[in-house]
């Protein structure tokens, strides 16, 4: 799982079945709260994030299957919309 915040919105008029009616976000990771750092992705939203909300995100396989319907070719979902994070000294080094 990785922390991140949303930075930017895609918008495509054009896309795969699957994806009709998914809104898709740009999302930068947070060093100081993700073990994984990296280049900023797009990320689908079904939860109702917006720009500058920080967020929890799944990525991989996992993020394709959404409810019961088949797998979908994404590879990031947002799980989550963070309200406070708290870390105690010594936790995550960044």
């Amino acid at each position: 799982m990785i922390v991140g915040e949303v930075i930017g919105n895609i918008w495509a008029t054009r896309k795969e079945d699957g994806l009709v009616g998914l809104k898709f976000l740009v999302v930068k990771p947070d060093h100081q709260t993700s073990i994984q750092e990296g280049a900023t992705f797009v990320a689908v939203d079904r939860i109702g994030a917006g720009v500058g909300d920080k967020v929890m995100v799944t990525r991989g396989s996992a993020s394709s299957h959404i409810e019961d319907n088949p797998a979908i070719p994404i590879d990031a979902l947002i799980i989550g919309i963070i309200d406070s994070v708290e870390v105690e000294r010594g936790g995550v080094s960044g």
